[in-house]
């Protein structure tokens, strides 16, 4: 009988690592924004370190003595991956990945995440997942360890939690298959968009940072009812609702 596999996602404990290049620069603010987003992934901080240096190492994003540091952080806090700050070269994932021996991520992979498990619509799952294809086939060589050491969590996940085989020719093939059936889907919202604009109905976008309110407003207004969550990226898909005045004039609000 062959060994059962734990298919059920646990949570993951990470540290999050940034690189202070500049006086001005405010490193620690951008860690704790990119604490919330581990937030959002589903993911436990258990450490975050700041390494100042004139510039972020080529070969492993800090230096010697701060990836010591790290390693042993990940020794005391039982963590399972790193977070850096900044978006990692595949030199860069593979020499962390082969020092620290756990799963290597970077601010871009995390937030592409969060869409995946965000994204509703069929066109938003795929726009995600042809993100995701582009920057994993871009990384090949410094990802394939790192993503290949844990076989859950964050950084892993994708529209229909499909886990794609991570080989040049397939990606090609299906970023292909993607673009094709993204066209498609653009025929058919440009159809739309011509018959809404012979009805002549004004359009008002809602427009702001992450987490700024936009569905908490947009909800207020039209009655909407999508998710409102005090977590960064957790709406993705756009929406669009109709508003009347009182004097009966109809606005298309979309968030």
């Amino acid at each position: 009988m062959g060994e059962l596999i734990e298919t059920k996602e646990k949570q993951e404990r990470v540290i999050l690592v940034g690189v202070s290049v500049d006086d001005g620069n405010d490193t620690e603010k951008s860690l704790l924004e990119l604490k919330e987003l581990a937030y959002t992934a589903g993911a436990q901080v258990v450490g975050m370190i700041i390494q100042n240096r004139e510039q972020i190492s080529s070969a492993a994003y800090v230096g010697k003595g701060k990836l010591d540091e790290i390693a042993e952080m990940i020794r005391d806090t039982k963590a399972s991956g790193i977070i850096c700050d900044d978006e990692l070269s595949p030199a860069q994932m593979n020499n962390l990945s082969d020092d620290l021996d756990v799963k290597i991520m970077d601010r871009t992979m995390l937030i592409l995440d969060i869409f995946a498990k965000h994204a509703v619509s069929s066109e938003g799952k795929l726009q995600v997942e042809l993100a995701q294809l582009k920057y994993r086939s871009s990384r090949l060589v410094g990802a394939n360890s790192s993503l290949s050491r844990v076989s859950y969590g964050i950084g892993m996940r994708g529209p229909g939690e499909k886990k794609l085989e991570i080989d040049r020719r397939l990606i090609r093939s299906r970023i292909a298959e993607l673009k094709a059936q993204l066209e498609d889907v653009e025929k058919t919202r440009g159809v739309t968009r011509q018959l809404r604009e012979k009805g002549n109905i004004p359009v008002v976008a809602i427009v702001g940072y992450t987490n700024a309110g936009k569905s908490t407003l947009l909800n207020h207004l039209t009655g909407a009812g999508i998710l409102e969550a005090d977590m960064l990226f957790v709406t993705l898909d756009p929406t669009t609702r109709i508003f009347r005045f009182e004097s009966g004039q109809e606005v298309l609000f979309t968030d």
